[in-house]
């Protein structure tokens, strides 16, 4: 290391050692910066990290619902005391009331649902109130005739009046629910409503029936009569004679806006106490029906229907075009819905 020398005069010379201490601090301050700047990019790191975590566990959230998410299913539905205005509810006037809405979509078995749920004692689902346009032609609209459910003033075969313990109605996807979701979900949350969303898993099976459906509105296949429901195995069979033929070229595009439809419905009422329901589990598993009854909060029976299942048995027989079907979803993600039964 060089020393640095001063020379004063010509007979004196000083010679000075470096300055050791600057050098020292240069590289305190350089240990420093170096450790900081590690700490830094750790934190950053755990950051994004973070981030990309939640944004996989909201998407995850969408499309598929988990079965252990809570939904508000904790929180006790708050019990109605309703005062109707067109009758009076005499000794049950004390007896509690809870509200529940069927939301779904035409063709997932939500008849054969309802069905089930109004041979309960004390349940009053009241049908597809809002088919009718001028019930659901604004909120206003819509607004009023949910009060008019839910004060027990609305008749059907299905009410039960005085001594209901669950009243409730079915509502289809296309009949305002998505176009006036915001305040719709605030509605059923201030009046405590519990929804039941009911969707059908084979989405090919639900595209069969909506055309076999549509095709007897004008054909009327039983007498003259058309059926959306039939009670006997001769009616069933007589109207799952007509199959249908299937627009392969959009049949991949339908079944995905059909699942698109749906994963936006629990989306925009994911605030609201709900649980879904598939209509395959309800075939399938005689327990879900009683997981139903323990969400509305009702004592649980034995749940019985009259109708009848109307199109039976592997779909290459109800579709006419099978083969084009068939060749059209094969390796697809759809390719399951060939094969399940329901």
């Amino acid at each position: 290391m060089a020393e640095y020398i001063y020379l004063l005069s010509k007979d004196a010379v000083i010679i000075k050692p470096p300055k050791k201490s600057s050098m020292l601090l240069r590289m305190v301050v350089l240990m420093f910066a170096m450790t900081f700047g590690v700490y830094i990019c750790t934190i950053c790191l755990q950051q994004i990290s973070g981030l990309s975590k939640v944004n996989i566990k909201d998407i995850q959230v969408i499309n598929e619902p988990s079965n252990t998410a809570d939904h508000g299913l904790s929180h006790v539905p708050k019990l109605h005391y309703p005062n109707p205005e067109s009758f009076s509810r005499e000794e049950c006037v004390d007896n509690p009331v809870r509200y529940f809405a069927i939301v779904s979509t035409q063709r997932s078995g939500s008849g054969w649902f309802e069905t089930l749920l109004n041979s309960h004692v004390n349940v009053s689902s009241n049908g597809e109130i809002f088919s009718v346009l001028d019930r659901r032609r604004n909120v206003s609209a819509i607004v009023g005739t949910l009060n008019r459910v839910y004060n027990l003033d609305w008749f059907s075969s299905a009410s039960k009046n005085e001594c209901s313990a669950a009243v409730g109605f079915k509502w289809m996807l296309n009949q305002g629910v998505m176009e006036h979701h915001e305040e719709i979900v605030e509605y059923l949350n201030r009046r405590d409503v519990s929804v039941i969303f009911l969707f059908r898993r084979n989405l090919l099976r639900r595209m069969v029936s909506l055309l076999a459906n549509s095709y007897d509105k004008y054909a009327k296949l039983l007498n003259g009569t058309h059926k959306s429901h039939v009670h006997t195995t001769e009616e069933a069979e007589t109207l799952s004679k007509y199959k249908p033929i299937l627009n392969s070229t959009l049949l991949i595009s339908d079944l995905r806006q059909a699942e698109i439809l749906v994963a936006k419905a629990l989306e925009y009422y994911n605030t609201t106490r709900h649980m879904v329901v598939y209509y395959e589990d309800l075939v399938n598993n005689s327990k879900k029906l009683e997981e139903v009854q323990e969400f509305m909060r009702l004592p649980v029976m034995e749940l019985r229907s009259r109708q009848v299942k109307i199109h039976k048995g592997p779909l290459s027989e109800l579709i006419k075009n099978w083969e084009d079907v068939n060749k059209t979803l094969y390796g697809t993600e759809y390719e399951n819905y060939l094969r399940a039964d329901y």
